[in-house]
């Protein structure tokens, strides 16, 4: 049976970890009006939705979700990056990975499934399970699986716990049902992976006989009002060392 628009507002509400007056104060509404609204008693209007939905951070996919649940069309768009109108989009993406060459950069959206990567990723993957390279491509288990990059990752304890702890604060994020998967696959997260993080960490990879130092950093889109671009990452990797840069000839 599917969720009621109250039900759905109280799981995210409870993923937040508010209580019904904390929201209240937030949204600028009455703790008892909330409460109806949560438990059915009330209808709120497609404009209360989007309030409470905004104070809590609720994905654009997840908002639409709340809408249609309540009989209300969607407020957000959604197009395929193959779509006409999607076409600016897809320049600055592609701009902004095969502008970074000569080093790694790729796409993906909320699950970790690959959207577009550069010729760099494409050759540091060279070897790896067949597999694991056929549509839809998930970047995390491309990294963590054994028939994968994992053999070749020195620090392998290190950037699995890295991978591993961001995958686990996505899904607090965005509840997409992949992430859980994954962490089901791979996981758990160590306990005490969010104490012991360090500030910056690298990923070291073994190509041929000799290993290359990756620092990374996520650019996503500001404000995004499309759900398609505001579920995508740009992740970009830089050289670590001066050891790497060398290797790359620059």
């Amino acid at each position: 049976m599917s969720e009621t628009t109250g039900q759905l507002l109280r799981t995210w509400r409870q993923r937040r970890h508010l209580s019904q007056l904390d929201l209240a104060n937030k949204a600028e509404v009455s703790a008892r009006h909330l409460s109806y609204l949560e438990n059915g008693r009330a209808r709120p209007s497609s404009a209360m939705i989007l309030r409470i939905c905004d104070q809590l951070d609720v994905p654009l996919r997840e908002q639409n979700r709340v809408l249609l649940a309540g009989g209300f069309a969607p407020a957000h768009p959604e197009h395929a990056l193959s779509d006409p109108s999607m076409a600016q989009a897809n320049r600055a993406i592609e701009q902004i990975v095969q502008g970074h060459m000569p080093w790694p950069a790729l796409v993906v959206d909320t699950g970790w499934d690959l959207v577009t990567a550069n010729d760099a990723i494409y050759r540091l993957v060279e070897g790896v399970a067949p597999d694991l390279l056929e549509p839809p491509i998930n970047v995390i288990r491309l990294a963590l699986d054994p028939r994968g990059l994992a053999p070749r990752t020195v620090n392998l304890d290190q950037w699995r716990t890295h991978l591993l702890a961001r995958v686990a604060r996505e899904l607090e994020a965005s509840a997409d049902p992949r992430l859980a998967t994954l962490l089901e696959e791979f996981g758990p997260v160590p306990a005490n992976a969010a104490q012991d993080a360090e500030l910056v960490i690298s990923l070291r990879l073994r190509i041929d006989d000799d290993v290359w130092s990756f620092i990374s950093a996520t650019t996503v889109f500001g404000t995004p009002h499309e759900v398609t671009l505001s579920e995508l990452a740009i992740e970009t990797f830089y050289p670590a060392d001066e050891e790497t840069r060398a290797l790359a000839g620059v």
